[in-house]
């Protein structure tokens, strides 16, 4: 039996060499091989995952930080590189590694379970009809504010602005700031001036590039300090008020949606002692910016939902939104033509979400009705599935 079972195998060895002798060499697989090569779309899908991807007219950028950035002073701090330039000099943009790699590689010292990584942004290709309507989220712009302060050593504006972002980001789950730096170094590589930030037509643009739905600009007025100090007494009493002006504006038409302001009470600023006056004007922004982030947060969160079609090609769609808007692989989207002034809606067709695309933003596919245009909008389906 030995003889024989050895007798037998011998030629399935002899096959198994020359076939991975070959091997190697091959041009292409078979079709029904389980092993194949990756197609070049799916290679450059891979290895854009973690970066963002910004489209603009209908082409695909890659945000990279500015490697001359650090040289000179006024260089923008990211730079946007086509997909294929990024692709084929990729070592260009690559920061260089730091530190932190040879810290990793030393034994941990604490007794405490590993902390799980995030996880990365991935392709998902499976379609997934999800259970419920996601909570989908508005992107919002806040521009810094113009400051009138009573001293024109002091400046508030930019410390005012991004005091309100995190408070509304607190409150609200259904806003998503985009970055104010990001966009105003857009703005400047394509020759915009910030003077215009606020046009129709930038706005738009915004809308379409980024998909923002919102833009917050304010003025601040203060804060004015008011510090007494009776005879006798050893420390100064100090109190501080300001008032916030904002202006919700709608991204995609340039029309102001609502004016919101919030001002402080004079006595619940009052501080006594070392720096009272430092810790009045503190004390005095905190509880404008608390009470002016309630209601520009309901604001917020009573607009309604919507994204872009900014790029068709063949039977794909691509989108301003994916992952951290919400979205999810499965969901149903019906694609209207944008309307004009007076307009009512007009369907044309329905897409379905089939992968994410960088940080934010998604690729669909057609499931009904006619094809989609760049610039078309989305909303999600009132009920789901095809």
């Amino acid at each position: 039996m030995d003889s024989k079972g050895r007798i037998l195998h011998f030629p399935i060895f002899i096959f198994l060499f020359f076939f991975l002798a070959f091997f190697p060499f091959a041009c292409s697989f078979p079709s029904w091989f389980p092993l194949k090569k990756a197609s070049p779309n799916q290679v450059k899908m891979k290895e854009l995952l973690d970066k963002e991807i910004i489209l603009i007219d209908r082409e695909q950028y890659v945000k990279v930080p500015n490697p001359r950035a650090s040289e000179k002073g006024n260089e923008a701090k990211y730079l946007y590189v086509p997909v294929n330039e990024y692709l084929s000099r990729k070592e260009t943009f690559t920061p260089p590694p730091t530190r932190k790699e040879e810290i990793r590689k030393e034994p941990p010292t604490s007794t405490m379970p590993p902390v799980s990584t995030p996880e990365k942004e991935t392709v998902l290709v499976s379609p997934v009809i999800p259970s419920s309507i996601p909570d989908l989220k508005k992107k919002v712009l806040i521009t810094y504010f113009d400051d009138g302060t009573a001293s024109a050593d002091e400046m508030f504006g930019d410390w005012v602005a991004e005091k309100l972002v995190g408070e509304v980001d607190r409150k609200s789950e259904r806003v998503l700031f985009v970055d104010y730096q990001m966009v105003k170094e857009f703005l400047e590589q394509r020759g915009v001036p910030l003077t215009d930030l606020e046009t129709p037509k930038v706005l738009q643009l915004l809308n379409e590039v980024f998909g923002i739905h919102a833009l917050v600009s304010g003025h601040l007025t203060g804060p004015y300090v008011f510090a007494t100090k009776t005879p006798g007494d050893q420390d100064e009493t100090a109190s501080a008020i300001i008032k916030v002006e904002t202006r919700l504006v709608d991204a995609s038409t340039g029309k102001t949606l609502k004016n919101l302001s919030a001002s402080n009470p004079i006595t619940a600023s009052k501080e006594r002692g070392t720096f009272s006056e430092e810790r009045a004007k503190v004390k005095a922004i905190d509880l404008t910016i608390a009470d002016l982030s309630r209601s520009l947060s309901q604001a917020l969160d009573g607009l309604d939902w919507s994204c872009r079609i900014v790029k068709v090609d063949s039977e794909k769609v691509y989108l301003n939104a994916g992952r951290l808007t919400g979205l999810k692989v499965g969901d149903v989207l019906e694609v209207f033509r944008p309307r004009k002034p007076g307009e009512q809606d007009n369907f044309k067709t329905k897409i379905q979400i089939s992968a994410f695309l960088g940080i934010d933003a998604s690729v669909g596919k057609p499931i009904d009705g006619a094809k989609p245009d760049v610039n078309d909008i989305l909303k999600l389906a009132k009920h789901e599935g095809i």
